[in-house]
């Protein structure tokens, strides 16, 4: 597998994986590459730097603490979005009560009035998630923030 930087005719820059050099020519050719940001099939490959093998018998540099990615993230409206989730993720664990894998047991338990009325989070399986909705009781998935998935 290959990676280019890539640039559409407007300017936007975003990366691809392609087999080979010649996968890349062939989409490209045939439209098949498209800019991430505005749809453009006009894309061109950009100059980039080649990747320089470090010796073996080197002593390597000491590692930089890893840094959370995520991919697109220069793209003002993503930050912003990512953003809001962190928020509403915030206010659900300042606000609620977290239950952990107990999630289904005490949402049912509120609803058909055997415990307490207030807002829980935790985790549950996707069936028993669409038992509780089956069954009548609102529930809704917390936003997964990007750090979340590295």
């Amino acid at each position: 597998m290959i990676r280019y930087d890539l640039v559409c005719a407007d300017g936007h820059e975003f990366d691809g994986w392609f087999s080979d050099s010649a996968a890349f020519d062939k989409q490209a050719r045939k439209g098949l590459v498209s800019c991430i940001h505005c749809g453009s099939t006009r894309i061109e490959k950009q100059l980039m730097a080649p990747g320089i093998p470090v010796k073996s018998n080197r002593k390597a540099a000491p590692a930089e603490p890893a840094k959370p990615m995520l991919a697109g993230a220069f793209d003002p409206r993503q930050q912003k979005l990512i953003q809001m989730m962190r928020e509403v993720r915030k206010a659900v664990e300042e606000n609620a009560e977290y239950v952990g894998n107990r999630f289904a047991d005490e949402a049912r338990k509120i609803h058909y009035e055997e415990a307490e009325k207030r807002g829980i989070y935790g985790e549950t399986t996707s069936d028993d998630a669409k038992a509780l909705i089956e069954e009548g009781i609102e529930i809704h998935p917390l936003p997964i923030l990007p750090e979340e998935s590295n």
